[in-house]
């Protein structure tokens, strides 16, 4: 299982499972202004950056897969050979919290941003996560199907160099098409990093969108459906 870091454990019993996902190169430290502003965000939830299982091609940091001489089908056959063990280390600790999809947060940077896409849309109707949020990322792959019980959020800077916002209009448009939830957010000054107005939206993203599934439900059972902060 890949090492973690806690930034916030409860007192008492978590009621939220929020996992970071560094990008290439980095650490767990790396994502700890992210999961900080969660934390505060959602007192009563589990807060931990994973560390990826690799020391990074570069010579710095951890990566989830290899970027040596990447192209689209070597990301894809990579991203596919890890996911096994990524996927399983959530469920790890979806386990030793006691905590469901529903309940789980994951949060993913650049490289770290693809594995939690892929893993989501990989799950199928196996759900993994409630909700997922991608910064600065990409598929290895367009999904084929709607991955239904999860909500997407995808943010991307405008001015990323590294990976181009292109990637995320192309997915966002594509999970629409799907009929899949997603919130897709590109920042017109944002190259490839996260800032505080970044931290901030996304905890307003988290806070105040009502998944689609949510709506649905409610509508089929023809009741008022649901307002205000999804916990």
């Amino acid at each position: 299982m890949p090492k973690a870091m806690i930034i916030q454990q409860p007192g008492g019993a978590a009621r939220q499972l929020v996992l970071l996902f560094h990008g290439f190169g980095a650490s767990a430290e790396d994502m700890r202004p992210v999961g900080e502003r969660l934390a505060a965000e959602y007192p009563d939830a589990l807060v931990a950056s994973l560390r990826a299982p690799h020391p990074a091609s570069l010579g710095v940091g951890y990566e989830w897969f290899s970027a040596e001489g990447l192209n689209d089908a070597r990301r894809v056959e990579r991203v596919a050979a890890e996911l096994p063990l990524f996927v399983a280390a959530i469920r790890q600790w979806q386990r030793d919290t006691g905590l469901g999809p529903e309940a789980t947060v994951l949060v993913g940077f650049s490289q770290g941003a693809i594995m939690v896409l892929e893993a989501a849309t990989q799950a199928g109707d196996d759900v993994l996560a409630g909700r997922v949020v991608a910064l600065a990322g990409r598929y290895a792959r367009l999904p084929a199907t709607n991955p239904g019980g999860t909500t997407l959020f995808l943010i991307h800077g405008k001015a990323d160099e590294a990976t181009p916002y292109g990637f995320t209009v192309e997915a966002a448009r594509h999970l629409v098409a799907l009929g899949a939830d997603v919130v897709a957010d590109v920042i017109p000054w944002l190259g490839h990093g996260i800032d505080a107005e970044v931290l901030d939206l996304v905890a307003r993203r988290l806070r105040t969108h009502v998944p689609k599934r949510h709506w649905e439900a409610a509508m089929r059972q023809g009741v008022p459906a649901p307002d205000g902060v999804t916990q």
